[in-house]
């Protein structure tokens, strides 16, 4: 199919506009009480773009370096975003173009690059909680259709914009344009991503940043380092290298914070993010990965961890952070040390391999120190070395019903399938119930249902789930114990924020619900399966859609570890509105796809 990369080009634009008519069904309590609001800077402004409110919380106060609790009007910290956001009447634009780039060495080494906006990462999208962004995704790849997924954002009564190709909506075409619409009911850090295969592993990445309250004080907000292992071949290459392995994954060759590293021959440079002593600075870490768990850390410092994915929590402090492919977590850095040179490292977890191992370093530099490397050889810190999830508080108390677990709880049971083939290659499948998951790129889920289409094949794994509005559903998802099995998965879930009741590494879970966490659990949109063990997770139904969960390690994705939860059917043709973006995609989609000569066919899942 692919071997070509592509880049997204990012120009953006900020609007104020009246505020909107809200067309879901069942809209959340939206409050416009802003006032005057400024325009937003440009995506590539150094720190973070922030429109303060002039107004308070639940309470009267302004948000600033010593009251970031505040928010708004009837808005703070203390919030549920679940039940109540504010609308701010706001939409943000931004224009985004697909391209392949072959000039690009984010470590020195030339390879093909697929950017957003002639960069890698992707320009940072910018809005403040409430607001709206507007997104137009312009496909100037040559043989590559596309499709941009906003990682973690819930799509409220919207799944029509959650951008899963096979899902949601058809590819963009290349040489098409595709417009995103997005209700910031959130607030904190996510990133965007292509869900066209294996393609974000070749570029197709960028962070997202919606401004809103915080769980701890700082005094300023340094924006986003994405962390990535790095391959030098494509990710399609790798992709195939992967799907007929007897011998496992490829081994990526390095790792690159904020899409630079600097190689043992010299060439590439480290990402440098600058700092005051005396002030305390936010940053956001994001997990944009293939293969690599990554242990965050700072020599000499510690920090205090204030949100998980897009969760406010509890603070804590802390030496080393966990995070997991598509997971975020942020942090408050104190500068209290000598002014000097501190590595930022970022550790590779014992479930993956990476050829630059214990190397994958930036800097933290405080002003007034010279422009030399850290000359700390090692951490003085022992990290853990495994795989697995912060345990977190969220700051917003939430209690999950226990009375309806036992009747509501479903299993889903992963499984792996290497097949032998005639010419002596293998092909590898990851199974759920024994299915490894397959879209059709030509007519997506959600088309069916808007056809009132019911008859799905046994490949497309569609589960329907609960009808009756903010009724509960619970997963116990399980895999068996091997060789191969033996590997933790980071399951994403669409459209929701899910509630983690427990997991396990000691195989089949044993059934005994003493065990499970309902008071308060973490919440998140990624989560960890420990390695031959078990994950529970919880829900309410309280978002109509097509929701895709799968493993977000792209070779197991792509060798089927995928379902989709059809979600309230009844209601989900109602809460769609406008459909003709959709029918424009897919028309201009099937009639590239079904022309002849065309380069690539569909070697893979699809996602």
């Amino acid at each position: 199919m692919r071997f070509s990369t592509f880049t997204l080009l990012a120009h953006a634009c900020a609007f104020l506009t009246p505020a909107l008519s809200n067309p879901v069904a069942e809209p959340l309590e939206f409050v416009n009480e802003f006032g005057a609001l400024e325009a937003i800077p440009p995506p590539d402004t150094a720190s973070i773009a922030r429109r303060t409110p002039q107004t308070g919380g639940d309470v009267a106060c302004k948000n600033g370096p010593n009251s970031r609790a505040c928010w708004s009007t009837g808005f703070s910290i203390a919030t549920d975003f679940d039940k109540k956001s504010p609308n701010t009447g706001r939409d943000v634009y931004y224009d985004l173009e697909i391209t392949n780039r072959t000039d690009m060495a984010p470590d020195g080494f030339n390879r093909i690059v697929m950017a957003i906006n002639g960069q890698y990462p992707g320009p940072t999208l910018y809005a403040e909680w409430g607001d709206r962004m507007i997104i137009n995704v312009k496909n100037s790849l040559q043989h590559n259709g596309t499709s941009i997924h906003w990682h973690g954002l819930r799509q409220l009564n919207t799944c029509q914009h959650d951008g899963v190709n096979g899902v949601t909506e058809c590819p963009i075409a290349p040489g098409q344009t595709k417009q995103y619409i997005i209700r910031c009911t959130q607030h904190g850090t996510s990133w965007y991503h292509s869900h066209y295969s294996a393609q974000y592993g070749d570029g197709i990445v960028g962070a997202i940043v919606i401004n809103g309250p915080a769980t701890s004080n700082y005094d300023s907000d340094l924006g986003t380092l994405t962390f990535t292992d790095w391959f030098y071949e494509t990710a399609f290459f790798n992709n195939v290298r992967a799907l007929h392995s007897t011998r496992g994954p490829p081994t990526p060759e390095t790792g690159l914070i904020n899409g630079t590293m600097k190689r043992d021959d010299g060439k590439g440079a480290y990402h440098v993010t600058k700092v005051t002593k005396g002030k305390r600075f936010r940053l956001r870490l994001i997990n944009t990965g293939i293969d690599n768990h990554f242990h965050i850390s700072i020599d000499q410092h510690n920090f205090t961890v204030i949100a998980s994915d897009f969760v406010p929590v509890k603070p804590y402090v802390a030496k080393s952070v966990s995070i997991a492919i598509g997971q975020r977590a942020d942090i408050i850095i104190k500068a209290d040390q000598a002014v000097g040179n501190y590595w930022l490292r970022a550790d590779v977890g014992s479930c993956g391999h990476n050829s630059m191992a214990g190397k994958i370093l930036s800097i933290i530099r405080y002003d007034g120190a010279p422009n030399t490397n850290p000359t700390q050889a090692a951490s003085e810190i022992t990290k853990p070395t495994g795989c697995f999830d912060e345990t977190v508080r969220p700051y917003v108390n939430n209690t999950v019903p226990n009375s309806e677990f036992t009747a509501a709880m479903q299993h889903i049971n992963l499984d792996f399938n290497q097949t032998q083939t005639a010419n002596g290659g293998a092909l590898v499948q990851w199974l759920i119930d024994g299915s490894d998951m397959r879209v059709d790129w030509s007519y997506p889920t959600l088309g069916q249902v808007i056809d009132s289409n019911n008859t799905y094949a046994d490949k497309q794994n569609v589960i329907e789930i609960v009808q009756r509005k903010d009724q509960w559903t619970f997963w116990v998802i399980q895999t068996k114990q091997g060789d191969f099995v033996n590997l933790p998965h980071p399951i994403h879930l669409h459209g929701h924020d899910f509630y983690v009741m427990g997991s396990g590494e000691d195989g089949l879970w044993n059934g005994e619900v003493s065990q499970l966490k309902f008071d308060n659990p973490p919440r998140r949109d990624t989560a960890t399966l420990p390695k031959g063990g078990w994950l529970i997770i919880g829900f309410p139904a309280d978002n109509p859609g097509m929701w895709v969960m799968h493993c977000h390690i792209p070779w197991h994705v792509g060798a089927g570890l995928s379902m989709q939860f059809l979600e309230r059917k009844d209601e989900v043709k109602g809460i769609l509105g406008d459909l003709g973006d959709y029918a424009k995609t897919c028309d201009g989609w099937r009639t590239y796809w079904n022309k002849p000569g065309r380069l690539y066919e569909m070697d893979d899942s699809g996602l």
